[in-house]
């Protein structure tokens, strides 16, 4: 072998092992395919031993190199969540003392929400404070500092990264010591099965998020994939696939991206095109990634919970979120919403809750003087409480439901935007509670209700999005100010035309995600009742389709970024 041959195999080694931030691994690259069918080719090897844990310890280190090709050394930090859970969650068991086990509890969800703050909110508090008090702080990378000074690395100590689906793998764990100390769910056994359970490769990065109580037993089980779950399995990820690629990435790199990274120089009805399009995009984009995790998962015989059910067919603000993003959704119900009293009644955490959310805002908006305003609100509320049960009745109903929309916008990141969003949706779940008890269509189901049930909540949500989407207020304003007042109807066709293809694949991803369940159905199950080599035509037509219509590098998928 020549020395140019040795330089192309020693770079093609670095390629396939080391990290590249330029091409993280993701479900959308045929590395991620590869690397699947050689996880595969282990995995029929070690599935059938009797110890368990050596599945399981097989699939953690692929998760774990899956981890660092997706984030880099930040599995480190995966690693960190691991040992304290693991550790924490066995303690919890053993323990009879009720007060040891929920102080374990607390430094549980402590570490893991300071873990998650620092990477993901150190900017937000160093540029209020900055704002604020007129000072200079610098972010530091601690973590990087001490590897520096410690292993001699050369990591950037003055920029802190987020790390790749932190927010998941957190909750997950948190999730783990909650339901071990509830007794919904046992220790498992070693910390290679519960390394598995928080890293498991095809949720580890976007979810869903996984209970312990529904996937640790899965570990203990016998592999068994039925033919009927193999054909769904393949279905879900070919329906991924098209989500993501065919129509997700195509109207953001055609359409979406363009309007929104300069919304003044477009007509008012192409950016009312461009935020029903990112409803859309942000459906097939994150619905896309679960399919494919849930299909993933399946041929290896795990079975990860449903996180999408049509949410776009909601007729109500409350019937979406029982549908998008179900697994954050019923985390945010069992462990933050009923927790803090739900429906029937206030509780201290839900007034530290509300303080934290108004700190934050007066951080955002770098005034001190709201602090004395809010508090003086927060009083005057809770004296007429005091004094009238029908108002502490109204707080206490629905002072729970905003601080779970609000504190669900802030786990999406510490902006005004995020705060808009989850605010906006919070109101639209207590509206809606009264809107219920005196709407005369409330009990109605005929064809023409439902459409304008679904046609209002639809708009609200997609409304709703403008602050989800946009970098910056500059642009919600430039945006809201076009569709309001430079509509330009008679710009119409020529918009149509211009961006026909743009259209027909929005108006097919729409169609599709509208057409009725039966319907669904029999294209399900008409493709797993198809014989193995008629799939074998389907699924290379499918890859062939889809990555032709890749106009641009590789998107990668939105939910990374949270």
């Amino acid at each position: 072998m020549d020395l140019l041959q040795q330089i192309d195999f020693t770079e093609a080694l670095r390629n396939i092992f080391l990290y590249d931030k330029t091409a993280p691994l993701i479900f959308t690259r045929f590395f991620f395919w590869s690397f699947f069918a050689v996880v595969l080719i282990g995995f029929s090897v070690v599935y059938k031993n009797k110890n368990r844990s050596m599945r399981a310890g097989y699939l953690f280190f692929a998760s774990l190199f899956f981890y660092y090709k997706s984030s880099g050394f930040f599995f480190f930090i995966l690693l960190f969540s691991t040992l304290t859970d693991y550790f924490i969650g066995k303690s919890i068991y053993n323990s009879k003392n009720e007060i040891i086990r929920k102080s374990l509890i607390a430094v549980s969800v402590v570490v893991n929400l300071m873990l998650l703050a620092y990477f993901k909110y150190s900017y937000f508090f160093i540029d209020s404070l900055n704002l604020m008090f007129d000072t200079d702080l610098q972010v530091i990378n601690h973590l990087a500092l001490w590897a520096n000074e410690s292993t001699g690395t050369h990591f950037e100590v003055n920029q802190i990264l987020l790390p790749v689906g932190i927010s998941f793998f957190t909750f997950q764990t948190i999730s783990y010591s909650v339901d071990v100390y509830r007794g919904e769910t046992k220790p498992v056994n070693n910390l290679i099965d519960f390394g598995f359970y928080v890293s498991f490769f095809p949720q580890l990065v976007a979810g869903p998020i996984v209970r312990a109580s529904g996937f640790v037993k899965q570990i203990y089980e016998d592999y068994h994939v039925s033919k009927a779950e193999f054909g769904w399995a393949i279905y879900m990820i070919l329906k991924g696939l098209i989500k993501k690629i065919f129509i997700g990435d195509y109207i953001a790199v055609n359409f979406v991206d363009r309007v929104f990274s300069d919304p003044i120089t477009h007509s008012g009805f192409e950016n009312l095109m461009a935020l029903f399009g990112y409803s859309l995009q942000v459906y097939v984009d994150f619905s896309g990634y679960t399919d494919i995790a849930i299909g993933v998962a399946l041929l290896m015989g795990y079975r990860l919970p449903q996180n999408f059910n049509s949410p776009y067919k909601a007729k109500n603000v409350s019937d979406f979120w029982r549908r998008w993003h179900m697994s954050l959704s019923s985390w945010l119900k069992d462990y933050l919403y009923i927790p803090i009293g739900g429906n029937r009644e206030g509780s201290v955490f839900s007034y530290i809750s509300l303080g934290i959310i108004l700190a934050i805002v007066v951080l955002l908006a770098g005034k001190l003087i709201l602090a004395p305003i809010f508090a003086a609100v927060v009083l005057v509320f809770a004296l007429l409480s005091r004094f009238s049960s029908k108002v502490k009745r109204s707080v206490d109903t629905n002072i729970n439901l905003m601080l779970t929309m609000l504190l669900g916008g802030l786990w999406h990141g510490a902006s005004w935007q995020f705060i808009i969003w989850g605010g906006l949706n919070g109101i639209g779940l207590v509206v809606y509670k009264f809107w219920r008890k005196i709407s005369p269509w409330e009990q109605r189901n005929n064809w023409a209700v439902n459409i304008w049930k679904i046609g209002i909540t639809f708009t609200f949500i997609t409304f709703t999005r403008i602050f989800f989407r946009s970098e910056s207020m500059q642009v919600v304003n430039s945006m809201m100010h076009q569709i309001v007042n430079d509509l330009k109807i008679s710009m119409i066709p020529e918009v149509l035309i211009a961006y026909k293809w743009v259209f027909l694949v929005m108006g097919f991803g729409f169609f599709s995600h509208w057409l009725s369940y039966s319907w669904k159905e029999k294209i399900q199950n008409w493709f797993i009742d198809t014989p193995l080599w008629i799939k074998a035509v389907i699924t290379a037509a499918v890859v062939i389709v889809v990555y032709q219509s890749v106009s641009a590098e590789m998107q990668p998928f939105i939910y990374f970024q949270f």
